[in-house]
């Protein structure tokens, strides 16, 4: 019987090797320091008026803003009574809520078509629903303007008698926006789904309104709770369709409302981006108690094959 024995390394592979080991040592301390970098500048923003958003008017004026001090609470007070903030939620919530489910249902549904079966005009289909999100917004602001001025709506559905000036026209310009990019996400995850459940579900008898709810739509909670977090987001701090299309006061939604905290000869910016932290922390509480489906959902069609 003969013995075998491992090969060893010659000097010039360990020298290779530990050639390698050092230059990526090196590229992984760079990519550290360049993403440390990167997120310094990209926060730094955002903490800077969160920090603004505690200083007083009159300091920050005499001192400038390149300073440290003058920290109070008044302009959150002053904020929350100026901008009527429990109200512009609610009409938040109104907007946000149906527009997000309909967006996340409509968007199934199109991309169980375009994903499961296979005719002619299957591409253009998606084609057509993802290029809603190709046009800028201020290229149909006067078009959708007029459609929805001479749309006649039920007095219980609005009170001016058309789409403009009811909650229900920002809800519908929204989904219209926003169902394209969710049609294309969802139909690229639905695509990686085996075709066998589907074969085992047709000889079952299932019908394709059983497949697309008791099956699809179970398969598919992590991609829709990633989307579901970031079109609360895109749709809540919508501000351009919502001052198109409100003319009343008591309609706007919360982000329309900071345009109360303006003053006439000047604007107290303090006091504006008080007014800012206060609209961003429902986003950023939806945020991270959605966390870890929203990065599951992010990753989890890239993982199969």
């Amino acid at each position: 019987m003969s013995d075998t024995t491992a090969p060893q390394s010659t000097p010039v592979q360990a020298l290779k090797v530990s050639k390698v080991a050092t230059g990526s040592g090196k590229a992984s301390k760079a990519t550290q320091i360049f993403l440390a970098v990167m997120a310094v500048i990209w926060f730094f923003p955002i903490l800077y008026a969160v920090m603004n958003s505690f200083r007083d008017y009159a300091y920050t004026a005499k001192h400038g803003y390149v300073s440290f001090g003058g920290f109070t609470l008044q302009n959150y007070k002053n904020a929350l009574e100026r901008a009527d903030f429990t109200h512009t939620m609610m009409n938040s919530l109104k907007i946000t809520v149906p527009a997000v489910l309909l967006t996340l249902f409509l968007s199934c549904c199109v991309a169980f078509v375009v994903s499961r079966f296979s005719w002619r005009f299957n591409l253009a289909l998606l084609g057509l629903f993802t290029a809603a999100n190709l046009l800028p917004p201020q290229a149909l602001l006067i078009p959708v303007y007029r459609m929805f001025r001479q749309i006649p709506m039920p007095s219980w559905i609005s009170d001016s008698g058309t789409l403009l000036n009811s909650h229900l026209g920002l809800i519908l310009v929204n989904v219209a926006f926003q169902t394209g990019f969710c049609s294309f996400v969802l139909s690229n995850y639905m695509r990686t789904l085996p075709r066998e459940l589907y074969e085992s579900a047709v000889v079952d008898g299932a019908s394709v309104t059983r497949q697309f709810f008791g099956l699809t739509l179970p398969l598919c909670r992590p991609p829709l709770a990633a989307l579901a977090t970031l079109e609360t987001t895109w749709i809540y701090n919508e501000f351009f369709w919502a001052t198109v299309l409100l003319q009343q006061g008591d309609k706007f939604p919360v982000t329309s409302s900071l345009n109360n905290l303006r003053g006439e000869f000047f604007t107290d910016n303090n006091l504006v981006a008080a007014g800012s932290v206060l609209v961003a922390l429902p986003t950023l509480i939806i945020f991270f108690v959605l966390q870890k489906q929203f990065v599951s959902g992010l990753t989890l069609g890239a993982t199969k094959g």
